[in-house]
């Protein structure tokens, strides 16, 4: 039997589910967004519910083509407006005790050394349950202007993206010694100065020298996750993520996605089951089938073309309503954006991709992140254990529509069913957040990730000996 899948929740810090614009419902309270109350009683609603983490997106981008705002993003509140996810969790980890958080920073528009040091403070304070979800821009070129940047090339922000790790990967891991924090006031020594080591580093990208100024936390290294399954994504998430998101859809084309993660793995010297892969889904239950469908209409009653359109330019950089409706993509069409939102569609001389019509309504239909499961909560259940099985998924993103009623409704609906199967966990694991998903013992990264080389020889020697 298999394990317990993972269940998170998708959030970002703004108003609206992913599909459509739900702040219009009256039952939806997302628009208070901006109130720290709003996000204290979700995050307490989802521990009292073993809920296993909170992800939180994130982009500096927005909706915009050619240097000016789309209308109708503004209008509909799509992507804008959206906060900062740190200081909310910040918050959040004061008023919980087990749930995990994943919090979105960019290699792009963070530098190594800052990102670590609040990594690692966030960690101490959380008692070991952040996740940094690496992306190398969303959004990419109105978050390069806000910041005043060039837009970087897209194979070449996932080479500065190795880079930018190496920096962090030798603060976390080989600044402190275990042992290095002392705090004997008898001896009038806080620390170990010969367990306490400078890094040095001089690569393509980035350069850093310096030490971490914050002990080592629970985790060393916060838990990594990565999003994108473009050719370089999937590559460097073999080298270096250990939860991997991937939009839902087509099952086929989520499982071939799945399976090239795993390979990629492999070929980084990792075990195929070194990574969990989770997907965005959005799940719509109630009572009965027909109170179900009947959310999901009123949710796509909500759901404007424009407002995908919007939504997929912003992230992509494309306009999907210059092209010919009735027809594919050009097969020459690319991106130095979001990728792989666009590869999605993209079809081949010998198999046409979909039309933009078409894609235009998948959109609005299904959203940026994935698919959609209708029913009763048993319908909804067996749909849910079919698509992980079929897929070979460790987990799903749940996407929020109305809030708090789509969470409410996965909690007390959906969750006991799924409990029943043996397919969502009954309580917390003690330990870390990589523990709870990897294992007991396991609260740091493993040997055979390719962080592990940055330790100090002490460290290494130590990691043997606990193996």
């Amino acid at each position: 039997m298999r394990r317990p899948l993972v269940f998170g929740i998708f959030q970002y810090v703004g108003p609206n589910g992913t599909i459509g614009s739900s702040w219009l419902d009256p039952r939806d309270t997302s628009s208070e967004f901006m109130n720290l109350d709003y996000w204290t009683t979700l995050a307490r609603k989802l521990e009292d519910a073993r809920i296993d983490l909170l992800f939180l997106a994130d982009s500096h981008g927005f909706p915009a083509l050619d240097g000016e705002l789309l209308p109708a993003a503004v209008r509909e509140g799509r992507q804008i407006p959206h906060g900062d996810p740190l200081p909310v969790v910040s918050a959040l980890a004061a008023t919980t005790s087990r749930l995990g958080f994943i919090l979105t920073m960019s290699t792009t528009a963070e530098l190594p050394g800052n990102l670590a040091r609040r990594l690692a403070t966030l960690d101490h304070l959380s008692a070991g349950r952040i996740a940094w979800n690496v992306v190398t821009g969303s959004s990419g070129e109105t978050a390069a202007a806000l910041l005043g940047k060039p837009l970087i090339p897209h194979d070449l922000r996932y080479d500065m993206a190795d880079d930018f790790l190496d920096v962090c990967f030798g603060l976390w891991e080989g600044s402190w010694e275990d042992g290095a924090l002392v705090r004997d006031k008898a001896a009038g020594v806080f620390a170990d100065p010969a367990k306490v080591h400078m890094v040095r580093h001089h690569g393509p990208h980035f350069w850093s020298e310096g030490v971490l100024t914050m002990p080592p936390s629970p985790q060393r290294t916060p838990l990594l996750v990565q999003a994108g399954t473009s050719r370089r994504g999937v590559e460097f998430a073999g080298r270096n993520a250990e939860v991997v998101f991937v939009a839902g859809g087509d099952p086929e084309q989520v499982k071939r996605n799945i399976a090239a993660i795993r390979a990629a793995a492999v070929a980084a010297g990792r075990e195929p089951d070194a990574i969990r892969v989770l997907i965005g889904s959005m799940f719509i239950t109630a009572p009965s089938s027909e109170q179900a469908q009947a959310k999901y209409e009123r949710m796509l009653a909500l759901s404007s073309v424009e407002g995908a359109a919007a939504v997929f330019a912003g992230n992509t950089g494309v306009d999907l309503l210059r092209f010919e409706l009735d027809s594919p993509l050009p097969l020459d069409l690319s991106t130095e954006q979001g990728l792989s939102n666009l590869q999605r569609y993209m079809g081949t001389p010998d198999k046409p991709g979909p039309t933009v019509r078409e894609i235009l309504e998948t959109f609005r239909t299904g959203g940026i992140n994935g698919s959609v499961l209708v029913g009763d909560p048993e319908e909804v259940a067996e749909q849910t254990a079919s698509f992980a099985e079929y897929t070979d998924a460790d987990g799903f993103l749940v996407q929020p529509n109305v809030n708090p009623e789509s969470y409410d409704d996965f909690i007390e609906l959906l969750l006991p069913a799924l409990r029943r199967r043996g397919l969502a966990q009954e309580d917390y694991a003690p330990g870390t957040l990589r523990e709870r998903l990897f294992g007991q013992g396991q609260a740091r990264l493993p040997e055979s990730h390719r962080g592990s080389a940055f330790r100090t020889a002490g460290l290494r020697a130590a990691a043997a000996t606990v193996a």
